[in-house]
């Protein structure tokens, strides 16, 4: 495996995760991957919503599948601005493909769908009719691995890692609500800080 550099200037690729560090990233978080405005003015927004810190931990293929299949499933019942909903390869997140959902949006719906996730009593369509690979799943590891997505909520929200010497947020600092994370505009693909988690420019 070749070793890139840190500070050493990369070629631009065309595959949007491929100009992101990830080695400067801190998972869990939830950020926009990308934008693209369609011919007729409707915006597609990508989100990536990573689970795992990259190369030091993945998600069990069992759960990502299961994950895959209840998210696709149950998050179309809060939203019918959800394209598709697709496990990264690396196993350690998830892309969703949305039709103009703002992060505002987005982070609530999302956050509603995964508490279904954990009321869920079966992984819809893991059977040999509806799915490639029927017998490839676990709502057990699905649901452990959303739980503790969940448990560190407060923190979607600061996708790259804490520089040396940078201010911690004070103690005591009011949380923002649920479902109304703060989501400055800053541009994607640039190693940003915590008050800077999501991107809101276009990616090209």
């Amino acid at each position: 495996m070749s070793e890139l550099e840190p500070g050493v200037a990369k070629p631009r690729m065309n595959v949007e995760s491929f100009n992101l560090d990830h080695r400067l990233v801190s998972a869990p978080y939830v950020r926009v991957a990308d934008r693209k405005r369609l011919p007729g003015g409707d915006e597609l927004v990508k989100y990536d919503v990573r689970f795992t810190q990259p190369n030091q931990a993945h998600l069990e293929m069992p759960a990502v599948h299961s994950i895959e299949h209840l998210t696709a499933e149950l998050m179309r019942n809060h939203t019918d601005k959800l394209i598709d909903f697709s496990p990264m390869g690396c196993q350690t997140g998830f892309y969703a493909l949305t039709l103009g959902l703002e992060p505002p949006q987005f982070i609530q719906i999302l956050e509603a769908t995964f508490r279904d996730i954990l009321a869920a009593e079966q992984v819809p369509a893991a059977n040999e009719v509806q799915c490639g690979w029927g017998a490839n799943h676990s709502l057990e590891a699905a649901q452990q691995a959303v739980s503790q997505f969940l448990a560190q909520r407060a923190v979607w929200g600061q996708v790259m890692a804490q520089a040396a010497g940078e201010t911690e947020v004070p103690a005591g600092e009011p949380e923002v609500p649920a479902g109304e994370p703060e989501v400055p505009a800053v541009k994607a693909q640039v190693p940003v800080s915590e008050a800077q988690a999501v991107a809101t420019e276009p990616a090209n």
